[in-house]
């Protein structure tokens, strides 16, 4: 160990790198950790392993910033080989909420687009996704939906062999229609299950019988019978207002409730998992931590560097801490 070293100010090692005081290389390791965990536990993390005591507030103002300067690169490119012959392209969507000091809470859309030859079933154990891309925007729907059609046409055009998997948002279904209309669109089974489950538990005051019930209108939906479970609904709701509330939504989305036929093709994925596992790992783990209130550009500054890693292109933020950038803080 040499102890202290003092570094002239003319030396290169003195200069300032888009305005920090701080060498590239420990810039890159301060927006890693930032963007990891709170700012608390990256302070404590540098310091354990560097042994370098560095403020919390400044971790956040270097992490902000790259947040802010990678902005316009995040998802510029399709991460993902091409889509062979025999694979289909799965998209998933979906919205989280996040409280905002300036609107409360406020939905993050979340996309994640992978391959069905990235699909891995290793027998005996839960089946995991080896390459993913994703994406992630606090607000307007629209924007959301923009950068998603410009990077599912960074794949070409293929029609049937792209396969969405969302909720009924009216958002979701109707950006589909229109920007994909080739597409395959697949009602999420498990949410078409979850709306069942909220209808019966109001129904039947016996829960064995509930069970019996449920279970089977759930196995006449994966066999294709919408309409059998449509009369079933009808027949025990007596016209209540949750029985047609139920009625409209299956029969609105009775023609993505194919899930015999979906279950044929590509990896036969008929759930939103994937979706849920990214609102987890993405926006939940680092973003809804307790006490946690975000500014929404500081929020959306956060979500690009999730992306970012998340995408496995952290080059991105290695060559911006070598890069002047003139908007720097």
């Amino acid at each position: 160990m040499f102890g202290e070293v003092t570094i002239a100010k003319s030396h290169p090692y003195s200069k300032a790198v888009n305005k920090f005081q701080i060498s590239p290389r420990m810039q890159q390791l301060m927006t890693y950790c930032g963007q990891l965990d709170c700012y608390e536990k990256s302070n404590e993390v540098l310091k354990e392993m560097l042994q370098i005591e560095v403020s919390e507030t400044q971790i956040y103002r270097v992490t902000d910033f790259y947040g802010k300067a990678v902005e316009g690169q995040v998802n510029e490119k399709a991460n993902l080989a091409a889509v062979k012959k025999d694979e289909v392209m799965y998209a998933e969507v979906d919205g989280s909420m996040i409280l905002t000091r300036e609107e409360g809470w406020t939905e993050v859309k979340v996309g994640r687009i992978f391959k069905s030859g990235d699909c891995i079933h290793a027998e005996g154990k839960p089946g995991w996704i080896s390459n993913s891309q994703y994406v992630s925007h606090l607000g307007d729907h629209k924007i959301f939906t923009g950068v998603m059609d410009d990077i599912l046409d960074k794949y070409g055009r293929l029609d049937h062999r792209l396969m969405f998997i969302s909720d009924g948002a009216a958002w979701i279904k109707k950006w589909i229609e229109d920007a994909f209309p080739h597409a395959v669109s697949i009602l999420d089974y498990y949410h078409v299950c979850e709306h069942l489950h909220e209808f019966s538990g109001g129904v039947f005051s016996d829960k064995a019988r509930e069970k019996l019930w449920t279970d089977k209108q759930k196995e006449w939906l994966l066999k294709g019978k919408t309409d059998t479970v449509i009369r079933n609904i009808k027949r025990i709701g007596e016209g209540s207002k949750k029985a047609q509330d139920l009625i409209n939504y299956y029969t609105t989305n009775k023609s993505r409730m194919n899930y015999p036929e979906y279950q044929k093709i590509g990896c036969g994925i008929i759930g939103s998992g994937a979706i849920e596992s990214a609102h987890r790992t993405l926006v939940q783990k680092r973003m809804k931590q307790s006490g946690q209130r975000w500014s929404c550009h500081g929020a959306q500054n956060m979500l690009n560097l999730r992306v970012v890693r998340k995408n496995n292109d952290w080059n991105r933020i290695i060559e911006l801490t070598k890069t002047k950038i003139s908007a720097a803080a």
